[in-house]
């Protein structure tokens, strides 16, 4: 009868000394230290297809999967690992007298590692030209399998499942063993591994299978908006990407985490210098960068405190942020710029004016003088950080959901992030606007959908005049919006992210000597706010789109 190698012991044991272990990896990085290790250590090893080849050429003696299990590799290589007499010698509790007489019984040895990566689904499905039939050959089914029964039965077989963790492995094998407390954190960290490989596909299944919600049969395809129901559940895994010093105030401890594998947005922003970006920082970057990347034209935002105190586009990303950083000056101070264009020398020379100063700078790119200009000119040139942005849809890792916290929860929502088309919007008084408006017009309402609600924009030309933000009532949201833009209210376009639901606002902005108004309508009081734009002679433009932003 075949005696097991591994004699009976208990959790309380704390080492196991690795004697025999399974090598299966798509990820070859690192596997010469590790066979040198093995062969250093007298492993015995087993292994398939690949990584026995690469093994072998390695001078390490490998006894093929297919001998162990008395079976060939079929099916192009889906069937190789998955037979009793691997799983049993994974799974085998040692402290266990019947488990170890079945493993005799059967003549199976047991495994004290199993070192398994997994095939790299993620970045196949990241190319472009991948098809469904590659993408679903790459779901690795013994792999898995694998390493959730080693990190099951971590309390005698140590899973490796990253060539990051081969070196405190390799000192593990050449100190005698490994700890109890190294085989529960190689458990923990395979069962991450296993949760977001499992996540990414499903996530990728539910696209190619068309799948958006599990609604019941009866219930409409759409909503009104004609988007697609919500996914029914939503399945990713966050990593924390960047530790931060404090959350809003110093007392609260922060991160930010993104979803696993994806780097567009935020979640792949690149740091050129400056200070550690604060959790603050990164809201005022959300606000300013999504709003540069609504703007068609070569523009710039200038954001304090989630909104931007200055906007503007232009015919070059300097010309867009000298009229955005003199829309309010003061508020400029300490702020967070945003281009949705190449940064330029041009545009770092104008920050490096006296008295000017900014926190945060950021760009899809920077220009090499740029970069330098900020860095060595300014008297804040130690504290500003430039953040380059990449572009690319940030909402592909979350199912297309923005998401944000609630006590106990999270809401979501498809982001609003569309751009408005005038084309569908209707003239609802007697008198029509300038042509020269239309513009203006479209800046206005492609700007106030990102200040936070009740929010007024009033416009000069393609740049913001002043903004009326947060308030409770909108009649008090016009008034500060007039205050800001002065004088430069005259003439100008003013826009509103929901209906007006009273005629007082109308009497104000008359007042200001605004020439044309942009709003989403819907009031049951609608006709009397028309009526009052058309005894002061205003044209009003109803977008039957709302833009709330909490």
């Amino acid at each position: 009868m075949h005696t097991s190698h591994f004699a009976p012991t208990t959790p309380a044991v704390d080492v196991v000394p690795i004697r025999r272990v399974l090598v299966s990896v798509f990820d070859k990085a690192g596997l010469d230290r590790l066979a040198a290790a093995l062969k250093a250590g007298g492993v015995s090893v087993a292994s398939t297809g690949g990584t026995a080849t690469a093994l072998a050429k390695l001078g390490v003696s490998v006894e093929d999967v297919s001998a162990i299990t008395g079976f060939p590799e079929v099916l192009d290589g889906r069937v190789k690992t998955l037979h009793p007499s691997i799983f049993a010698g994974i799974l085998a509790r040692g402290d266990r007298p019947d488990d170890l007489a079945v493993l005799d019984e059967h003549a199976i040895e047991r495994f004290d590692a199993v070192i398994v990566n997994l095939y790299d689904f993620q970045s196949v499905i990241a190319k472009p030209d991948c098809t469904p039939a590659q993408a679903i050959e790459l779901i690795d089914i013994g792999g898995p399998s694998l390493v959730r029964a080693a990190a099951k039965n971590h309390a005698f077989t140590s899973v490796v499942t990253s060539p990051a963790q081969y070196d405190a492995f390799i000192a593990a094998i050449a100190r005698g063993g490994t700890t109890l407390h190294e085989r529960r954190r190689l458990a923990a960290a395979a069962f991450e591994h296993t949760a977001n490989y499992d996540a990414v596909i499903a996530r990728w299944m539910a696209r190619h299978a068309g799948l958006v919600a599990e609604a019941p049969l009866a219930a409409p395809p759409s909503d009104p908006s004609g988007e697609p129901p919500l996914p029914a559940r939503v399945t990713f895994e966050l990593e924390r990407r960047l530790p931060l010093r404090y959350g809003e105030n110093p007392h609260q401890s922060a991160a930010m985490y993104a979803p696993a594998g994806t780097h567009l947005g935020l979640a792949g922003l690149k740091q050129l210098c400056g200070k550690e970006l604060s959790y603050n920082n990164l809201l005022d970057l959300d606000a300013a960068t999504r709003l540069a990347g609504l703007i068609q034209d070569p523009a710039a935002v200038v954001v304090k405190h989630t909104n931007p105190c200055g906007a503007a586009s232009d015919g070059t990303v300097a010309g867009a942020l000298a009229a955005a950083m003199a829309a309010d000056p003061t508020s400029a101070f300490g702020s967070i710029v945003a281009v949705n264009r190449l940064f330029d020398r041009e545009s770092a020379e104008l920050l490096c004016a006296p008295g000017l100063f900014v926190e945060v700078v950021a760009a899809p790119a920077f220009a090499k003088e740029a970069v330098e200009l900020l860095t060595t000119r300014p008297t804040w040139k130690g504290s500003v950080r430039l953040v380059e942005v990449p572009a690319g849809d940030p909402w592909e890792a979350t199912a297309g959901l923005e998401l944000r916290s609630v006590a106990g929860a999270l809401l979501a929502q498809r982001p609003d992030d569309e751009c408005d088309d005038p084309a569908t919007w209707r003239l609802v008084t007697k008198a029509t606007p300038a042509p020269g408006l239309t513009q203006d017009l479209d800046f206005a309402f492609t700007l106030v959908r990102r200040l936070t609600s009740n929010a007024i924009a009033v416009c000069r030309g393609t740049s913001l005049a002043g903004a009326g933000i947060g308030q409770t009532s909108r009649v008090d949201a016009v008034r500060i919006a007039l205050e800001k833009a002065g004088e430069r209210a005259k003439g100008g376009v003013l826009a509103s992210d929901a209906f007006f639901p009273f005629p007082d606002s109308i009497e104000l902005i008359a007042k200001a000597g605004i020439a044309a108004i942009v709003q989403p309508g819907g009031s049951k009081r609608d006709p009397e706010v028309i009526a009052a734009a058309d005894a002061a002679g205003i044209p009003m433009v109803f977008t039957s789109r709302r833009h709330f932003r909490h």
